[in-house]
């Protein structure tokens, strides 16, 4: 640089950025992670140092070798280098005098791991001077002391130190190339050297660039496996899996609203020209920047993921799904605009999937003639999903019945409510209608009518345990079922609130989430026993028994926790032993019979 240059560049506090900065550092606030956010790299320096030299030589003929010096940021000299300083030809020496709280940027591994970390792409060559131990073979003195003529001397194996500059920066950044040039075991290798993933192969990638109202060039994977730091936390903070670089200098990877964070699993570089490098999540809100990379990458992390869905190969989006599918979920209740795009994408367990996925769609390719909506449950585990009572007239009917066994399932599938032309509806709320007809509603009403004695003795009985009791017609093989109001949640639902309640202080109440209602099938015999037990004498221990015994059953059955085992467990053996002494006596006549029969 000439004289002029030096003040111009580093003698001038910028108006903006720079200013900020040494206000900051003369407040005492700044420390090393404002590096790079204030565009002022040069003066971020006296972070770690007390004082800065510059010793320069212009490329014009006859420009003489300048130092630049300074030891506050503040004020400055520029004088003539004498030949110590002096370097050889033109270009620039920079020499920072670290502080003696900051020795460790002095340090080898730390300069290297800074290089990687923020300059690993940089266009210009970055070496850095490294001591390694490198092992060579020498003869062994003492071992060849007694060596025979002829013998060969023996060798042994010595550690060598060698100093030298070693290039820091060897990888190309593969997102500036066009997108139809690199190989794909090249696009494979960038991916387990930069994000280093040696152990994971990736399923996916997208390389794209955008022009326009901002110029950017991108480059998304989806990984094979699932990431390890997101094992324990799908959501771990840490995870930092979508950098921001602005002319191949790393920029940020900490911007949570470049991708929303159900793509926490999406590994990728976004780099653009356009940024200046004192980017900042304010700049880009201001400039509409962000919502625009939000969108473009959101866009293609869901082509990606169409891709592998409709690859011939349908066990490569069973991998995708069965890594990944919590955070289309997670998409699902958190992102209403992509909602619509991420539906088609879920999979779910049905009552005729058998151990396969089914879709929405193929749901839909399915349908019986004249059904027109989509029915799932809830349960815990599919094998207790396909046992719940409410599923029995669906069955019956032919139609497939969606089986959501998690928590998570509830909460995603509620979100939905429609899929193109159909309601989606959990056929454990109260109202479920099949679209029988007016007859079928009229009968209903009618057996309401009918056991209103039984419904208002069973509603005494449940107090406090459901709401209300109605009669259905929509149960076949079971006296009873428990279904939720409009506004309850499934038994696996409170379950899992109830021990986050107890995780957190909370005494695990349900409250007003459990609005269960009884439901009774008028045609099983169990209910018109019971009916003409209420008739004869509701008041008695064993009407009254009999009525909680079918409420338990039907809580267990329905995936509910039977609140008093012990009371379950009485009247379950009252019921066996008033078996047993039925049985004892029948059994002791037919004895009697064959013992006279063979008397004779």
């Amino acid at each position: 640089m000439t004289r002029y240059e030096l003040i111009n560049n580093l003698g001038r506090i910028a108006q903006s950025g720079t200013k900020n900065f040494m206000e900051a550092l003369g407040e005492g606030s700044a420390d090393v992670n404002l590096i790079g956010q204030f565009g002022v790299g040069f003066y971020s320096a006296y972070l770690v140092a007390d004082k800065v030299e510059v010793v320069t030589k212009s490329m014009q003929a006859g420009s003489p070798q300048l130092k630049w010096e300074s030891d506050s940021g503040s004020s400055f000299t520029i004088s003539d280098a004498n030949d110590e300083e002096a370097i050889d030809g033109s270009g620039t020496r920079l020499t920072l005098h670290i502080k003696d709280d900051a020795m460790q940027y002095l340090e080898s591994s730390k300069l290297e791991e800074l290089v990687q970390r923020y300059s690993e792409f940089i266009e210009f060559p970055l070496q850095l001077w490294k001591s390694n131990t490198e092992y060579e073979k020498v003869p062994d003195i003492e071992a060849n002391a007694d060596l025979a003529e002829g013998e060969e001397p023996k060798m042994k194996t010595v550690p060598k130190t060698v100093e030298e500059y070693e290039e820091m920066n060897t990888q190309k950044p593969l997102w500036l190339r066009s997108p139809n040039e690199p190989e794909d075991e090249e696009y494979k290798e960038f991916y387990k050297t930069a994000f280093k993933a040696s152990y994971d192969e990736p399923q996916k990638w997208s390389h794209f660039r955008l022009e326009g109202q901002v110029d950017f060039k991108a480059l998304l994977y989806v990984p094979g496996m699932l990431p390890f730091e997101l094992s324990k936390d799908m959501f771990d903070e840490e995870s930092r899996n979508v950098r921001l670089y602005v002319k191949r200098v790393f920029i940020n990877d900490k911007f949570e609203d470049i991708m929303p964070r159900w793509l926490k699993f999406v590994k990728g570089v976004v780099d653009s020209d356009d940024l200046p490098l004192n980017v900042s999540r304010e700049i880009l809100q201001k400039s509409k920047v962000l919502s625009i990379i939000n969108k473009r990458l959101v866009r293609k992390s869901l082509d990606m993921f169409r891709d592998i869905a409709e690859d011939e190969d349908a066990s490569k989006y069973i991998m995708f799904w069965n890594n990944f599918g919590k955070y289309l979920k997670i998409g699902i209740i958190e992102d209403d605009k992509n909602k619509k795009e991420l539906a088609p994408l879920l999979r779910f367990y049905s009552s005729k999937s058998g151990e396969e996925f089914t879709s929405f769609d193929k749901y839909i390719d399915g349908m019986v003639e004249g059904q027109k909506s989509i029915y799932y449950v809830t349960g815990e585990g599919r094998k207790n999903a396909m046992q719940l009572p409410v599923i029995e007239k669906l069955k019956t009917k032919g139609y497939e019945v969606l089986l959501m066994t998690e928590p998570l399932d509830e909460i995603t599938i509620e979100a939905i409510r429609d899929y193109k032309e159909f309601n989606v509806i959990d056929a454990t709320k109260e109202g479920l209608d099949l679209e029988d007809g007016e007859e079928t509603k009229k009968e209903t009403e009618e057996l309401n009518e009918k056991y209103a004695d039984l419904r208002e003795f069973l509603e005494v009985q449940l107090e406090g345990k459901v709401q209300k009791v109605t009669v259905s017609t929509l149960l076949t093989d079971s006296p009873a079922a428990l279904v939720q109001g409009a506004y309850g949640v499934s038994p696996t639902m409170q379950r899992y609130m109830k021990a986050q309640s107890v995780a957190s202080g909370g005494d695990g109440s349900m409250g007003s989430m459990n609005q269960a209602i009884l439901e009774i099938n008028p045609k099983h015999p169990i209910v018109q026993d019971l009916e003409k037990m209420v008739q004869a004498d509701k008041e008695s221990a064993k009407t009254q028994n009999f009525a909680m015994l079918m409420y338990d059953v039907a809580s267990m059955t329905g995936g509910y926790e039977v609140s008093d085992t012990g009371s379950f467990a009485q009247r379950v053996m009252s019921l066996m032993s008033s078996m047993g002494s039925s049985q004892s006596g029948e059994v002791g006549v037919e004895d009697s019979k064959e013992k006279n029969s063979d008397e004779d």
